[in-house]
């Protein structure tokens, strides 16, 4: 059974690594993760084959990936970011709730309740998004499914957009200036600290298996710790690894479940990227932030796709993590507990009966 098991992983893995070898090919943004995605809905929808993809290997990849975010901080990093949070914060505040208005107002033309709509829309984390709609007896499954749709949305749209908009032009000076900082000749028995930090907030505060290793290795590097660079194929494996995860999680008869109402939440996917880039514009031409790092620190996308991209189009990592992890913390921990209690305060804003409860994600 283990051998099979051992075989099923290394089969996931190939096919992961050829899909993310063509994107990078075919010069998608950050290849690695959006190809083993693909490369994962293909094979276990079109070609019927199982995948293996242990979480353990995932939250590995996740580890790896904040430890290398972590190397882009330096002490200047939070008097950096310290002038920008209060813009920051009332102009998420202010995206989050249009996109709520605009997922209340489409229920006028579909069947779906309002509390159901709203949780299936919010951009905030799947798992999250459909335990505090649980909490208030909304469709689940619908929420899986809504949020399926503006997850994948979102992670293949966004890199791609903001890369070909900004030309797909790296800043050099970014990449020699995050070399020169971290000297090569560090020991990696460091990055055990950042591991440990991982496991310690797993329990505590969301992405803890990014953030933990990230905030453990910026404090090391801006304290002046000598850490060496991670190996690139390091780096690649990660993505791939995270990757998989995602594209396992997904399925297209999860999608097909939505029936005619996905286009719907699709549409309000793209309403919601196209303000997050209008903020992010407005954003980058009230501070001093290059117009790469304002939107990428605006969009609705994951912390781990947002960085990446970041890197690709020559933003500063450093603060566009800081900030997604602020946003992080904001959809996740702020805003389902709002809404559980506006709707348990005031029903009447659910106005028609709600339906559909019995299914159960």
């Amino acid at each position: 059974m283990e051998r099979t098991t051992a075989m099923k992983v290394l089969e996931t893995y190939i096919v992961a690594g050829l899909t993310g070898l063509l994107f990078y090919h075919l010069h998608s943004p950050i290849p690695w993760m959006l190809g083993a995605i693909t490369g994962m809905l293909v094979w276990k929808t079109v070609i019927k084959r199982p995948v293996a993809a242990p979480k353990a290997l995932s939250n590995s990849g996740l580890i790896v990936l904040g430890t290398y975010f972590g190397l882009s901080f330096t002490k200047e990093t939070l008097l950096t970011i310290a002038p920008y949070i209060v813009p920051f914060l009332v102009a998420t505040a202010l995206l989050i709730a249009i996109n709520i208005i605009n997922s209340i107002m489409v229920t006028k033309w579909t069947h779906i309740d309002k509390v159901t709509s709203v949780f299936a829309s919010v951009p905030g984390g799947l798992s999250e998004m459909v335990a505090a709609s649980e909490s208030l007896n909304a469709n689940t499954a619908l929420v899986t499914i809504f949020q399926t749709i503006r997850l994948l949305t979102v992670v293949f749209l966004v890199p791609t957009v903001v890369v070909h908009w900004l030309n797909g032009h790296a800043s050099p000076g970014n990449a020699t200036a995050q070399a020169a900082a971290v000297s090569s000749d560090g020991h990696y028995t460091w990055f055990l600290l950042s591991i440990f930090g991982a496991l310690l907030l797993r329990n505590i505060i969301p992405a803890a298996y990014v953030v933990g290793p990230l905030a453990v290795t910026a404090v090391m590097h801006a304290a002046g710790v000598n850490l060496p660079l991670l190996p690139v194929w390091l780096i690649i494996l990660a993505q791939i690894s995270v990757g998989i995860n995602m594209g396992e999680r997904i399925t297209l008869e999860d999608i097909k479940l939505g029936g005619k109402f996905s286009w719907v939440y699709f549409l309000l996917a793209l309403v919601l990227i196209a303000l997050s880039f209008g903020f992010g514009y407005v954003f980058a031409e009230l501070t001093d932030l290059p117009l790469s790092t304002a939107l990428l620190s605006l969009a609705p996308g994951g912390l781990v796709e947002m960085v990446l991209t970041a890197q690709t189009v020559g933003g500063d990592p450093a603060i566009v993590s800081s900030l997604q992890f602020v946003r992080l913390l904001l959809v996740i921990i702020v805003v389902p507990n709002v809404l559980k209690w506006v709707f348990r305060k005031f029903p009447y804003i659910t106005e028609t009966p709600w339906k559909n409860r019995s299914v159960r994600n």
